[in-house]
């Protein structure tokens, strides 16, 4: 195996990166020239007190780690490969409560309980709702004149507006959420001037309005889903902080991922018109499941192992952070046949997108889908002729495939 031809000290968790792309030619070299790969880091910078992480880049060894939680642990340093360099240990550590950066079986414990807000019932009983409000949404965007934010004005609605309707958050506070979750990830990007501290500020609001509605559905039971969670604490239920906690998982994985995956399918839609002319002639219902693998929203999470193994003729030692690319993953050759192409018919599309398996597998895959199936075919019926009129200007971050702006006109 020859070595990867990488620029010396490249760094796939640079913020500097994901900024202008996803590396995508530099992940088929390590996918090519060797797929395990140490990255080094100066002490510190990624809020580690170590010197880099393994890359993880093939489809087969990022469902390796992802299904054996026992190897490679998401709570020892968080699911979250490269925090502030400011940031003190103790606020690493205090994300351990969030699901994502459990392990079993407290992860089980609390994952049997939130996924009762998942079941097929529940989403079904979203549907029409939902539906209404995508073709709202897309019914007001067509009513600018000029050109406008996709962004704002679509992409972000449906996926806040769906997070309001699941656990009950009153329309009128789902700005609050959007601002909250926006804060607790935009740390990187200079230009929305966000510390650290507005960070945790920011997810301690969030927190400290999920564990009130906590309380009032405890003190007043009702037929929603919070009462569901949270009413009867003993008898298996959550906690107040451990509710607030999954609210707080929620603004980020089922808001910021949601929207840029929407985004991104925009994107793709505008800049491959032959697709755009296919989706709505035929819907296909295969074109959710190709936005989300071009999209890829989390490019990579981290594990850290538990213990000295081998994977992909490496040998990890305990306590080494392991990065798992699922933006290489997903396009990788030996899994898809022109992975480089984006096709809404391609079937089957086993891509990562929503984790790859195991544990920390996407609860809220079925919702996602939804949302992503509703607002296209709402702007297909009203905005059938949105065409681009900028590129779009991307989030400086870490781990997140983000996008800040895309401007676009209906006219």
């Amino acid at each position: 195996m020859s070595c990867p031809a990488l620029p010396d000290g490249f760094d796939f968790t640079d913020p500097d990166v994901l900024h202008h792309r996803v590396p995508l030619p530099e992940f088929a070299e390590l996918r090519r020239a060797e797929p395990v790969r140490w990255i080094p880091q100066p002490v510190n910078v990624a809020g580690f007190q170590d010197e880099g992480y393994w890359a993880v880049t093939r489809h087969a060894d990022v469902k390796y780690v992802s299904t054996h939680p026992e190897l490679f642990s998401s709570t020892l340093n968080t699911a979250i490969i490269r925090f502030n360099e400011h940031i003190e240990r103790d606020a690493i550590d205090a994300q351990r409560l969030i699901l994502l950066n459990m392990d079993p079986p407290e992860h089980t414990r609390v994952r049997q309980i939130v996924q009762r807000v998942f079941t097929p019932r529940a989403i079904r009983a979203l549907e029409e709702r939902l539906r209404t409000r995508a073709l709202n949404i897309a019914a007001n965007a067509r009513e600018h004149a000029g050109p406008f934010d996709f962004v704002t004005e679509v992409a972000c609605e449906l996926p806040l507006q769906a997070i309001a309707e699941l656990i009950g958050i009153p329309q009128d506070d789902r700005a609050k959420i959007f601002d909250w979750s926006n804060k607790m990830i935009s740390y990187d990007d200079p230009e929305y001037a966000i510390t650290e501290e507005v960070g945790a500020e920011s997810a301690t609001e969030l927190i400290a309005y999920a564990m009130n509605m906590a309380a009032d559905r405890k003190a007043c039971p009702a037929k929603d889903i919070v009462t569901t969670l949270v009413a009867a604490e003993d008898e298996g239920n959550l906690g107040s902080d451990e509710f607030g906690f999954f609210v707080l998982m929620l603004a980020v994985a089922g808001n910021e991922t949601t929207r840029n995956a929407i985004t991104h399918g925009m994107h793709a839609f505008l800049t491959h018109p032959e697709q755009w002319e296919l989706y709505k002639r035929e819907r296909p219902e295969t074109a959710a499941e190709e936005i989300v693998r071009w999209a890829t929203p989390v490019v990579s999470f981290q594990r850290t192992a538990t213990q000295d193994t081998d994977l992909g003729g490496k040998r990890i030692k305990k306590g080494d952070r392991v990065g798992i690319f699922y933006a290489s993953a997903n396009h990788d050759p030996e899994v898809f046949e022109n992975p480089d192409v984006f096709d809404i018919t391609r079937d089957p599309n086993p891509h990562l997108g929503f984790g790859g398996g195991g544990p920390h597998y996407c609860l809220g895959k079925s919702l996602a889908v939804l949302e992503i199936d509703l607002i296209f075919n709402a702007v297909a019926d009203a905005m059938p002729d949105l065409r681009l009129v900028g590129d779009p200007r991307r989030l400086r971050s870490a781990w997140i495939n983000g996008v800040k702006e895309l401007r676009v006109s209906s006219g």
